[in-house]
Protein backbone atom coordinates (compact mmCIF):
# COMPACT_ATOMS: atom_id res chain seq x y z
CA UNK A 1 0.00 0.00 0.00
CA UNK A 2 1.22 3.49 -0.76
CA UNK A 3 1.98 6.09 1.85
CA UNK A 4 -1.19 6.72 3.81
CA UNK A 5 -0.83 10.51 3.80
CA UNK A 6 -1.49 10.64 0.05
CA UNK A 7 -4.77 8.71 0.18
CA UNK A 8 -8.02 10.07 1.55
CA UNK A 9 -9.91 8.01 4.14
CA UNK A 10 -13.08 8.55 2.13
CA UNK A 11 -11.45 7.07 -0.96
CA UNK A 12 -10.25 4.03 1.00
CA UNK A 13 -13.79 3.50 2.31
CA UNK A 14 -15.35 3.79 -1.15
CA UNK A 15 -12.92 1.23 -2.54
CA UNK A 16 -13.10 -1.26 0.33
CA UNK A 17 -16.66 -0.91 1.61
CA UNK A 18 -18.23 -3.64 -0.54
CA UNK A 19 -15.46 -6.19 -0.11
CA UNK A 20 -12.97 -6.38 2.72
CA UNK A 21 -11.73 -8.97 5.16
CA UNK A 22 -13.85 -7.64 8.03
CA UNK A 23 -17.22 -7.54 6.24
CA UNK A 24 -19.90 -10.01 7.38
CA UNK A 25 -23.13 -10.26 5.37
CA UNK A 26 -26.24 -11.85 6.87
CA UNK A 27 -29.57 -12.38 5.15
CA UNK A 28 -32.64 -12.86 7.29
CA UNK A 29 -36.27 -12.58 6.26
CA UNK A 30 -35.49 -10.94 2.94
CA UNK A 31 -33.29 -8.26 4.52
CA UNK A 32 -29.53 -7.98 4.24
CA UNK A 33 -27.58 -7.06 7.37
CA UNK A 34 -23.96 -5.96 7.27
CA UNK A 35 -21.63 -6.31 10.24
CA UNK A 36 -17.91 -5.83 10.78
CA UNK A 37 -15.28 -7.96 12.53
CA UNK A 38 -12.77 -5.14 12.54
CA UNK A 39 -10.83 -5.20 15.84
CA UNK A 40 -10.92 -1.39 15.94
CA UNK A 41 -14.70 -1.22 15.46
CA UNK A 42 -16.46 -0.75 18.80
CA UNK A 43 -20.04 -1.42 17.72
CA UNK A 44 -19.44 -4.01 14.94
CA UNK A 45 -21.49 -1.99 12.45
CA UNK A 46 -20.35 -1.87 8.85
CA UNK A 47 -20.23 1.89 8.35
CA UNK A 48 -17.70 4.56 7.47
CA UNK A 49 -18.03 6.11 10.92
CA UNK A 50 -17.06 2.97 12.81
CA UNK A 51 -14.57 1.37 10.40
CA UNK A 52 -11.21 1.21 12.18
CA UNK A 53 -9.14 0.32 9.14
CA UNK A 54 -10.30 3.50 7.38
CA UNK A 55 -10.06 6.15 10.08
CA UNK A 56 -6.69 7.58 11.01
CA UNK A 57 -7.52 7.41 14.71
CA UNK A 58 -9.54 4.41 15.87
CA UNK A 59 -10.27 2.74 19.19
CA UNK A 60 -10.89 -0.92 20.05
CA UNK A 61 -11.69 -2.63 23.36
CA UNK A 62 -11.12 -6.37 23.84
CA UNK A 63 -10.80 -8.98 26.55
CA UNK A 64 -7.30 -9.22 27.94
CA UNK A 65 -4.93 -12.14 27.51
CA UNK A 66 -6.35 -15.48 28.71
CA UNK A 67 -9.80 -13.86 28.78
CA UNK A 68 -9.04 -11.88 31.93
CA UNK A 69 -9.19 -8.11 32.21
CA UNK A 70 -9.73 -5.49 29.52
CA UNK A 71 -7.36 -4.24 26.81
CA UNK A 72 -7.68 -0.89 25.01
CA UNK A 73 -6.19 -0.73 21.51
CA UNK A 74 -5.72 2.61 19.78
CA UNK A 75 -4.47 3.33 16.33
CA UNK A 76 -1.66 5.85 16.00
CA UNK A 77 -2.31 8.60 13.50
CA UNK A 78 0.15 9.23 10.69
CA UNK A 79 1.87 5.86 10.95
CA UNK A 80 3.20 4.14 7.89
CA UNK A 81 0.97 1.36 6.55
CA UNK A 82 4.02 -0.79 5.94
CA UNK A 83 4.53 -1.32 9.68
CA UNK A 84 1.17 -2.43 11.09
CA UNK A 85 2.57 -3.80 14.37
CA UNK A 86 4.00 -0.43 15.40
CA UNK A 87 0.83 1.46 14.45
CA UNK A 88 -1.11 0.31 17.52
CA UNK A 89 -0.95 1.28 21.19
CA UNK A 90 -2.30 -1.08 23.83
CA UNK A 91 -3.23 -0.42 27.44
CA UNK A 92 -4.26 -3.35 29.63
CA UNK A 93 -6.10 -3.59 32.94
CA UNK A 94 -6.03 -6.81 34.96
CA UNK A 95 -9.03 -8.77 36.14
CA UNK A 96 -8.79 -7.34 39.66
CA UNK A 97 -9.02 -3.71 38.52
CA UNK A 98 -12.29 -2.05 39.58
CA UNK A 99 -14.71 -1.19 36.79
CA UNK A 100 -14.81 2.53 37.49
CA UNK A 101 -11.03 2.75 37.22
CA UNK A 102 -11.12 1.00 33.84
CA UNK A 103 -13.93 3.19 32.53
CA UNK A 104 -12.26 6.39 33.68
CA UNK A 105 -8.94 5.23 32.19
CA UNK A 106 -10.55 4.56 28.80
CA UNK A 107 -12.39 7.89 28.78
CA UNK A 108 -9.29 9.84 29.85
CA UNK A 109 -6.95 8.08 27.42
CA UNK A 110 -9.19 8.72 24.44
CA UNK A 111 -9.92 12.33 25.46
CA UNK A 112 -6.34 13.36 26.20
CA UNK A 113 -4.94 11.80 23.02
CA UNK A 114 -7.45 13.48 20.71
CA UNK A 115 -9.60 10.52 19.71
CA UNK A 116 -13.15 11.18 18.55
CA UNK A 117 -15.48 12.05 21.46
CA UNK A 118 -18.34 9.99 20.01
CA UNK A 119 -16.25 6.82 20.52
CA UNK A 120 -15.91 7.26 24.30
CA UNK A 121 -19.40 6.04 25.18
CA UNK A 122 -19.27 2.87 23.06
CA UNK A 123 -15.74 2.12 24.32
CA UNK A 124 -16.83 2.34 27.96
CA UNK A 125 -19.98 0.29 27.36
CA UNK A 126 -17.99 -2.40 25.55
CA UNK A 127 -15.50 -2.56 28.43
CA UNK A 128 -18.42 -2.88 30.82
CA UNK A 129 -19.90 -5.76 28.80
CA UNK A 130 -16.53 -7.53 28.66
CA UNK A 131 -16.03 -7.14 32.38
CA UNK A 132 -19.55 -8.38 33.09
CA UNK A 133 -18.99 -11.46 30.94
CA UNK A 134 -15.88 -12.34 32.96
CA UNK A 135 -17.72 -12.54 36.28
CA UNK A 136 -18.48 -15.99 37.62
CA UNK A 137 -22.14 -16.97 37.52
CA UNK A 138 -23.93 -17.44 40.80
CA UNK A 139 -25.65 -20.72 41.61
CA UNK A 140 -29.41 -20.68 41.37
CA UNK A 141 -30.94 -20.53 44.86
CA UNK A 142 -33.12 -23.37 46.15
CA UNK A 143 -36.84 -22.86 45.61
CA UNK A 144 -38.73 -21.67 48.65
CA UNK A 145 -41.96 -23.36 49.59
CA UNK A 146 -44.89 -20.97 49.46
CA UNK A 147 -48.14 -21.51 51.30
CA UNK A 148 -49.15 -23.77 54.15
CA UNK A 149 -50.37 -26.61 51.93
CA UNK A 150 -46.95 -26.94 50.25
CA UNK A 151 -45.18 -26.99 53.61
CA UNK A 152 -47.56 -29.68 54.95
CA UNK A 153 -47.08 -31.81 51.84
CA UNK A 154 -43.31 -31.84 52.35
CA UNK A 155 -43.60 -32.72 56.07
CA UNK A 156 -45.78 -35.79 55.44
Amino acid sequence: MADRSNISSDLIWEIARNQNAYLVKRRNGGHAYYFSRDPLNLVNQHSRTHAGFVNEKAVGVHAGPNGEGVTLMTKKAKKNGNRPASSLNTVAWGKGTPGRKIFKGIANYTAKNGYRPDLRGPAVSRASAIQGSQKAKKDTPAKKLRGSKAKKAVQT
